[in-house]
């Protein structure tokens, strides 16, 4: 575990920063369908636009570009393109039984990143999203008990992607966007199976996503119960990214500032969408509005989701110099 012990005492030294959105980067590239389909799924029955994480497989240049970017931008961590790597978000693109092959393509491509770029304490973190089903809730109003999957499908989907993550040569495990807090617990229990099994072992994030200013997750649970929920696993890290902007995060991350004992990690979207889905916000407005945080001394870790770029971690990996990172001995844990 030298990755975690690496990272507890950069994140006591500084504020740690992770990149930006990895969608937002690849849509500048203006990508048309033919792009997602390369020489190899000429052929293949379904439609594959903006199915980013194709990309691994049939034009990893463009993402190891774009993990350069970051890098360059002063990231210290950045993520896999694998999102949506589950073979059950993947069944969208008809691209299932290439699960395992897209998330270890897509950790050696980040791997190799890092290598290029030659500086040291730069690590991958592997990116496991949400998937695009819940475990908690139905989606037929007329049969509550109704689910689209089950606990163990949804944890041999993570399972698998986690394996693929693992041993393509990720440093760390990030679960993110989480909205179900079950979705999460069965990420989490696939890569303890993993680690059980004899993989190797890396340090462990979770990230939760608050969908509105009821600060609640979309399955119902505050935060605080969705914390105590994930208590019994080993995270090096807990956090909240996507849905808000810093702005509307502000009182949550204040919330998880006081309620954990773990470093916090914060990466909220660039504002909020417009009325075509686009995020306006500008670098300069996203760090000032995420200063708030840093000057308040609630976060070790801060990045970017949707809308954000290498241009907005340019500019908060500047403006974290000026700020100490969260103190951990001060944060009660409420669930102990």
């Amino acid at each position: 575990m030298k990755t975690a012990e690496s990272l507890n005492q950069l994140m006591e030294k500084r504020v740690v920063v992770l990149d930006g959105a990895m969608g937002t980067m690849i849509q500048t590239y203006h990508l048309e369908e033919s792009d997602f389909r390369g020489e190899r799924f000429q052929d293949h029955p379904t439609a594959l636009k903006n199915n980013n994480e194709a990309l691994n497989l049939v034009n990893p240049e463009l993402i190891e570009e774009i993990h350069l970017a970051y890098l360059h931008a002063g990231a210290d961590i950045i993520e896999t393109n694998t999102f949506n790597g589950t073979r059950i978000s993947l069944e969208d693109f008809g691209f299932e039984d290439y699960a395992y092959e897209i998330n270890n393509a897509a950790a050696q491509i980040a791997k190799r990143a890092v290598e290029r770029f030659g500086q040291p304490q730069r690590w991958v973190g592997g990116s496991l999203g949400p998937t695009s089903r819940m475990l908690s809730m139905s989606r037929d109003v007329s049969n509550p008990g109704a689910r689209d999957v089950t606990f163990d499908e949804m944890m041999e989907a993570y399972y698998e992607q986690a394996k693929g993550l693992l041993e393509g040569g990720v440093d760390l495990l990030i679960c993110e966007t989480t909205f179900d807090t079950l979705n999460l617990k069965a990420a989490l229990f696939a890569i303890m199976k993993l680690f059980d099994e004899g993989a190797r072992e890396v340090p462990l994030i979770a990230s939760l996503t608050i969908t509105d200013a009821s600060g609640r997750t979309l399955s119902g649970q505050t935060l605080e119960a969705a914390m105590i929920s994930v208590a019994h696993a080993p995270l090096l890290a807990v956090g909240l990214n996507c849905a808000l902007g810093a702005k509307e995060l502000t009182p949550h991350v204040e919330e998880l500032s006081r309620l954990s004992a773990l470093p916090t990690v914060v990466y909220p979207n660039a504002g909020l969408p417009n009325a075509f889905g686009a995020y306006d916000q500008t670098p300069e407005e996203f760090v000032q509005e995420m200063e708030v945080f840093l000057k308040n001394g609630w976060v070790n870790m801060v990045g970017g989701c949707c809308g954000t770029t290498a241009e907005h971690t340019r500019l908060l990996s500047e403006a974290v110099k000026e700020y100490a990172p969260r103190a951990l001995d001060t944060a009660v844990m409420a669930a102990v």
